[in-house]
C-alpha cells in the first residue's frame, strides 16, 4: 500500500512539488475541476433549497478512475489544490468523488512552491473548509441561474443564440457607458498662453515656462491677451520650494499585476494570469491570485539583503503595507518572487518580462521614498489680475526610483510641463522672450483598455482576482465587446505668437485619436445591455453586484448560509423573469432612423438583422428596400445618414479588365472583385468602399496565378500525377513532364486510367 497520495490542481505543479516529497509520496493532477454543473441543463433544485447537481465530463471519466484507484490504495490522502475559494471547491468534489472522508483526508494549502513551503504546510494539514466551498457554490449556482433565466429571454426577444451573465453584463455596461459618453461628446477648443521667460539681469537668459492662469474661447480674445502683453512689465509675485517625498507603490496583488503588466507591456489580462500561472507552478513566485499587499517577515528580510548589497543601507526602508478591502479573500501575501536573490529567471520572453516586474516592484516596496522639490513661481502681469504659473520639480535623492517606476492610466487632463526652475526672489523683474497663444480641443473620454477596465470593477467592488480574467474574455468570445484599433487622424490648430512687438499666426498639425486594442462595444452588445438595464435593474446595478460580493465574503466567514442568501435573491429576481415574458418589446425601439434618402425620398434606417448591424432604404408600393451591412467599427447609434448613404455605394464598376468589367462588393463571403464570372476576395486592410482599379487588378492577377498554380485535380493513388490550369487550358503534369489533353475531353472528369492513357498514346 502506498503511504501517501497528494492530488493537485495541474501537471506542472505536480512535477514541482515531487521534488520536495519523498518516496512516500506520489503525487498526481486532478487537472483543474473533476466535476462541475452540466453544460445544457440548470441542474439546480430551485424548490428545494437551490441543491446543484453536479457531473463528471466525460474527457474526466478515466482520470476519477485512476484518481480512485489511487486514493483506495493510499493510507492518507493529502489534498493540495490552490489556496482560494475555488481551490477550496476543487478539493471538496474531490472528496465526493473519490468517496474520502472529509475527517480522515488532509487539506494542505501554500502560497508558494518552495520545499520550505510544501514541508511546513504538511506538518500542518487541516480539514475541507466548507465555508469557503460553500461561498465558491453560492457564486455557481448565482451565476448558472442568472445565465439559465435571462439567456432564453434574450434569444426571445432580441436575437436568437444570446447569452447574459451576472458579472459580465455590468461590465458590458461600464463599456457602453463610456462609448455613450464618447458619442455624445461635443469637440470644442480653447487657447492656452504660455510664456517664457527670463530674468532681467540673467546675461544668459535662461528661459523658463510659465503658464497664464486663464483660457481663451476665441482667437479673438486670445490675441487681445496677446496684444495687452506688449509693454506689460512682468514681476515675481512669489516663489516658493516645497520638498515632498514620493513613495513607492505597494507589492502587486492580482488586480495591480494586470494592471501594471497592462500597461507597461500591453498584455491582455488572461495573458497575464497565464503567464503568472506558469510562474506560481514553477515555483518562483506567489500565489497569483491574492487581494493582499502583506509581505512575510522571510521576504522582508530578504529585501532588506538585496538593497543593501545593490544600493547600500540608506536605500532601504523595511515596510508592511494593509489590505484596504475588509472583504479580500486570499489576505495571506502580495505576488512577489519565492527567492528574492533571484533577479531573473531562465523561461520565454513573457515569463522573463514578468518576472522581472514582479521583482522590482517587490523589492521597490522596501526601498526609501525619493526626496523632491516641488517649485513654484507666480507671476504678476501689469494691469491684468491674472496671473503667469510656472511649476517644476526636481529629485533630489532618487531612494526606489533608482530601480522602478510604476506607470500610470492615461488621463483625459493635459499634464503639466514640469522642469527645473531658476531661483527668484519676490520682486525680480522678468523679460517675455515670446508669448504663445495655442489652440487646444477638448479631449473626449477614451474606451476601457483592460487595465483599466479591471481597475474600475475593482473600485466599484465587481468582482473578484480570480474573475476578472475570464470576465473580459467572455464578453469578447460573446461578441458584445470587440477590441479597437484605430490609426490616428490629423487636424490643424492655431498658433499665435507675440515676440517683441510683432504678433504672427500659423496653422500647426496634430495627431490625435490613435487607439489600440481598446475595449469598444458592439452593435449587439448595446442592444442586450439596453434590453436588460430595461426589464432587469437588479443584475445590472452596479451597487448591488457588489453586495452579492459582500455577501459570498459572509458565507465565507461562516456568517450567512448559502441557500439563504441565493433564496433572497431568486424571489425578487424570478419575478423580473416572468414580468419580462409576458411584456412584449417595442421593436421601434431597436431601429433608428437616420434620415431620408435624397434620392429616392426615402427614409434610412438602421437596425440589427439577421446577419448583423444594417442600413435600410425602405421601398414603397411594392419596390423592394435596399440592405447594407455596417463596416466593422461602425456603431447604429453613432452613424450618420452620410455615412449609412455611402453603404450603398456598393457594387461599384472600377473599369474594364480585358473585355470585361471589374466591380467591387461584398457578398455572402465578405468583399470581392468580380470580373466576368471570375472572383478575387480582398485581403485584410483593403477597404472595398475606396480601393482604387489599380489595386482591384493586383488582386485579379494575384488571383489568377494562384488559380494557375493550384491543381484541377490530383491522384491518391500516384503523387506524380495531377491535372493542372496552364496559361493555354489544361494539362496533365506527370514526373515532370506536361501533356496536352485532347480537344473535347473535360479536365475535371477524367479519372487516372483516362490520364495514363493519354500520357501512352501522346507522340514523344
Amino acid at each position: 500500500m502506498q503511504e501517501n497520495l497528494v492530488i493537485v490542481e495541474s501537471p506542472a505543479k505536480a512535477k514541482t512539488i515531487e521534488k520536495f516529497l519523498g518516496k512516500e509520496f506520489v503525487v498526481k493532477s486532478s487537472f483543474g475541476h473533476i466535476r462541475d454543473l452540466p453544460k445544457k441543463e440548470l441542474s439546480i433544485d430551485i424548490e428545494n433549497g437551490f441543491v446543484p447537481t453536479y457531473e463528471i465530463p466525460s474527457d474526466k471519466s478515466k482520470l476519477v478512475s485512476e484518481l480512485s484507484k489511487a486514493a483506495a490504495a493510499a493510507k492518507t490522502v493529502w489534498l493540495a489544490s490552490d489556496e482560494d475559494r475555488e481551490g477550496e471547491a476543487i478539493a471538496w468534489h474531490l472528496t465526493e468523488v473519490l468517496g474520502l472522508s472529509l475527517e480522515n483526508t488532509k487539506r494542505i494549502v501554500f502560497h508558494e512552491i518552495t520545499k520550505s513551503a510544501i514541508l511546513k504546510a504538511i506538518e500542518s494539514p487541516r480539514t475541507v473548509d466548507l465555508n469557503l466551498v460553500n461561498a465558491q457554490q453560492a457564486r455557481r449556482v448565482l451565476d448558472r441561474i442568472v445565465g439559465f433565466e435571462l439567456s432564453p429571454i434574450l434569444w426571445k426577444k432580441v436575437r436568437p443564440a444570446l447569452s447574459a451573465g451576472r458579472v459580465q453584463s455590468v461590465a458590458v455596461r461600464l463599456i457602453v457607458e463610456r462609448e455613450r459618453e464618447i458619442i455624445n461628446f461635443k469637440d470644442t477648443s480653447s487657447y492656452r498662453v504660455v510664456a517664457q521667460f527670463y530674468p532681467v539681469n540673467d546675461a544668459s537668459k535662461t528661459l523658463f515656462k510659465a503658464e497664464y492662469s486663464e483660457r481663451f474661447a476665441t482667437k479673438e480674445e486670445a490675441l487681445q491677451m496677446l496684444e495687452s502683453c506688449k509693454g506689460a512689465t512682468f514681476t515675481v509675485e512669489g516663489s516658493e520650494i516645497k520638498p515632498s517625498k514620493r513613495y513607492p507603490a505597494p507589492p502587486f496583488t492580482t488586480s495591480t499585476l494586470q494592471q501594471e503588466a497592462g500597461r507597461k507591456y500591453s498584455m491582455s489580462v488572461s495573458q497575464t494570469m497565464s503567464v503568472a500561472q506558469k510562474l506560481y507552478e514553477r515555483g518562483l513566485i506567489t500565489y497569483m491570485r491574492t487581494d493582499s499587499v502583506n509581505l512575510s517577515d522571510l521576504a522582508l528580510n530578504s529585501c532588506k539583503n538585496e538593497i543593501c548589497e545593490m544600493f547600500g543601507e540608506s536605500y532601504s526602508s523595511r515596510r508592511n503595507y494593509t489590505t484596504s478591502s475588509k472583504g479580500a479573500q486570499e489576505a495571506h501575501e502580495a505576488i512577489r518572487p519565492t527567492y528574492i536573490n533571484n533577479h531573473t529567471i531562465e523561461g520565454t520572453a513573457a515569463e522573463k518580462k514578468l518576472y522581472e516586474l514582479i521583482w522590482k516592484r517587490t523589492v521597490a516596496s522596501q526601498m526609501v521614498p525619493a526626496d523632491i522639490n516641488r517649485t513654484t513661481i507666480t507671476i504678476n502681469m501689469s494691469g491684468n489680475d491674472n496671473k503667469f504659473v510656472a511649476t517644476g520639480e526636481i529629485i533630489t535623492f532618487d531612494g526606489f526610483l533608482r530601480l522602478y517606476s510604476e506607470s500610470h492610466d492615461e488621463e483625459n487632463v493635459e499634464q503639466s510641463e514640469t522642469a527645473i526652475l531658476p531661483a527668484l526672489e519676490d520682486g525680480t523683474q522678468l523679460l517675455a522672450h515670446a508669448i504663445t497663444a495655442t489652440e487646444r480641443h477638448a479631449v473626449p473620454p477614451m474606451r476601457f483598455s483592460e487595465p483599466l477596465l479591471v481597475k474600475r470593477l475593482e473600485e466599484l467592488g465587481i468582482g473578484r482576482p480570480s474573475t476578472y480574467a475570464p470576465t473580459i474574455s467572455t464578453i469578447i468570445t460573446r461578441g458584445y465587446v470587440e477590441k479597437s484599433n484605430k490609426p490616428a487622424q490629423k487636424r490643424q490648430y492655431t498658433q499665435i505668437t507675440l515676440k517683441g512687438s510683432h504678433i504672427t499666426e500659423k496653422l500647426a498639425t496634430e495627431n490625435y485619436g490613435a487607439e489600440k486594442n481598446r475595449l469598444a462595444p458592439t452593435d449587439i452588445g448595446m442592444v442586450v445591455n439596453d434590453y436588460l438595464e430595461q426589464n432587469f435593474g437588479i443584475v445590472m446595478d452596479y451597487n448591488f453586484t457588489a453586495k452579492v460580493e459582500k455577501e459570498f465574503d459572509r458565507i465565507a466567514d461562516g456568517e450567512q448560509g448559502w441557500n439563504t442568501m441565493i433564496g433572497e435573491f431568486y424571489g425578487s429576481f424570478h419575478d423580473l423573469v416572468n414580468k419580462a415574458i409576458t411584456t412584449q418589446i417595442e421593436k421601434n425601439t431597436q431601429v433608428r432612423v437616420l434620415g431620408i434618402d435624397p434620392q429616392t425620398g426615402y427614409a434610412v434606417k438602421a437596425r440589427i438583422g439577421r446577419f448583423g448591424p444594417m442600413v435600410e432604404i425602405e421601398g414603397n408600393d411594392g419596390e423592394k428596400p435596399r440592405f447594407a451591412s455596417l463596416k466593422k467599427g461602425q456603431l447604429i447609434e453613432a452613424i450618420t445618414l452620410e455615412e449609412a448613404l455611402s453603404l450603398f455605394s456598393l457594387p461599384r464598376t472600377v473599369g474594364k479588365y480585358g473585355d470585361e468589367d471589374v466591380v467591387i462588393g461584398i457578398g455572402k463571403f465578405g468583399a470581392y472583385v468580380r470580373y466576368g464570372n471570375n472572383f478575387a476576395s480582398l485581403v485584410k486592410g483593403d477597404d472595398p468602399y475606396t480601393m482604387t482599379y489599380e489595386r482591384a487588378v493586383e488582386l485579379i492577377e494575384s488571383q489568377k496565378k494562384m488559380s494557375a498554380a493550384a491543381p484541377i485535380k490530383t491522384f491518391d493513388n500516384d503523387a506524380d500525377m495531377a491535372i493542372k490550369n496552364g496559361r493555354y487550358g489544361a494539362y496533365i503534369a506527370y514526373k515532370d513532364k506536361n501533356y496536352r489533353i485532347p480537344r473535347g475531353k473535360k479536365a475535371e472528369v477524367l479519372t487516372y486510367e483516362d490520364c495514363i492513357n493519354i500520357i501512352n498514346t501522346t507522340k514523344k
